[in-house]
């Protein structure tokens, strides 16, 4: 039995979202995709899954909002507290079970209304760093980012060519409210933020909430005749997630192991030859090409020369984020994950607008929470 993705709906893609609470922007995202799925949540849902945390809400137990804008009251609602895309790959488990026909999944981010996001940060960090009071809790970033540059040969102009790339690449994306019309030399020349990398190379916060409808292949053909097809899901998380010296410097094991619980589902031996194009995690610069070495995507080149060669481009072999990615886009919270299959999703419907490729049909989609929290999701994704 396989899994499809029968209906989307987002509202927000800006910086900030004044006129609606992070509720209200739920319900926005669940009008709008329940009317693509051509279903009434109230009678065609069996479940539905929040991707949310607590610290970003400012609540406690934040999941008690979550039934009401999504359509979920007095029906099976369950809360997450990671990405979104893991909440994709519980919702294709439960599917898979044969038990669930239809089940909702939503993830929604309001970075713009948290007045201590950096001390959120920090209490995401090993215990033994944070009474060290760093300046910025995210340096660990710029650590991981030094470590993958010496262990793979990337240097400093890589990571500044894939921020040129996704910048540029958004101004043709109405949902980018971070796209910038930037020539590499002005990355290259901008001082740094973390260490090595400037503020071009750190994608910037946007809110943003997301719906996606799921169903069973026997449901799916009954509701729409563009059904995207989930082949494959895998996630996993670092040993030690947080901890300093239990992590792999410079590497995204995680993602790994991600990668190839998907690539066995969805029949991926190849995937450099297998799929069209990706979408993956790229929050910081050096993200987007530690995944692609992790995902498989480097071939005998290894990621930085492809990069060089123009591989990853649109018009390339393998486009990565044609969407323009978070560098562009945002970086959305735990709806990151989801931000990255809504692009994917729009693409294989032929959807995707000024970024539309011309023969999209298998994606890789991947993501990971970044530094400090080590956790990686990957979604095999196509439109046959």
């Amino acid at each position: 039995m396989r899994v499809a993705v029968i209906g989307v709906g987002w509202y927000g893609f800006k910086p900030s979202v004044p006129e609606l609470s992070f509720r209200e922007m739920m319900f926005e995202a669940a009008v709008r995709a329940y009317s693509d799925a051509n279903i009434d949540p109230r009678r065609d849902v069996d479940a539905f899954i929040s991707c949310q945390e607590d610290f970003w809400e400012g609540v406690a137990i934040s999941d008690e909002f979550a039934p009401e804008p999504i359509g979920g009251v007095l029906r099976p609602t369950m809360t997450i507290t990671g990405d979104g895309l893991q909440c994709i790959g519980q919702a294709y488990a439960m599917i898979k079970t044969g038990a669930f026909e239809t089940i909702v999944v939503e993830a929604h981010a309001k970075p713009s209304d948290i007045l201590s996001i950096q001390e959120i940060y920090e209490l995401a960090l090993d215990p033994q760093l944070r009474v060290l009071n760093f300046g910025n809790p995210l340096f660990q970033a710029g650590l991981d980012a030094v470590a993958y540059m010496r262990r793979s040969g990337a240097r400093r102009e890589h990571l500044a060519l894939v921020a040129y790339k996704n910048k540029n690449r958004g101004l043709l994306n109405p949902r980018a409210s971070h796209a910038a019309p930037v020539r590499l030399e002005d990355i290259m020349e901008s001082g740094t933020v973390i260490y090595p990398m400037s503020r071009y190379e750190i994608a910037e916060f946007t809110d943003v909430a997301i719906n996606i409808v799921l169903a069973s292949e026997s449901k799916a053909k009954g509701y729409t005749d563009k059904p995207a097809w989930i082949d494959g899901v895998g996630w996993a998380t670092e040993l030690g997630s947080g901890a300093i010296e239990w992590h792999s410097w410079g590497r995204m094991p995680s993602m790994k192991l991600a990668a190839q619980m998907a690539y066995k589902q969805a029949g991926i031996e190849s995937p450099l030859k297998q799929v069209d194009f990706a979408e993956v995690e790229d929050r910081f610069s050096y993200m987007e090409l530690l995944t692609l070495e992790e995902l498989g995507l480097g071939g005998l080149e290894g990621v930085p020369r492809l990069l060089e060669s123009g591989y990853y481009d649109v018009k390339g072999g393998l486009p990565v984020n044609p969407s323009s990615g978070s560098l562009s886009l945002g970086a959305s919270l735990e709806a990151t994950g989801l931000s990255r299959l809504l692009e994917a999703i729009l693409q294989l419907r032929g959807e995707a607008g000024g970024v539309q490729l011309s023969d999209a049909r298998k994606a890789i989609v991947a993501s990971w929470r970044g530094p400090p929290t080590y956790t990686s999701a990957v979604v095999i994704v196509s439109s046959s």
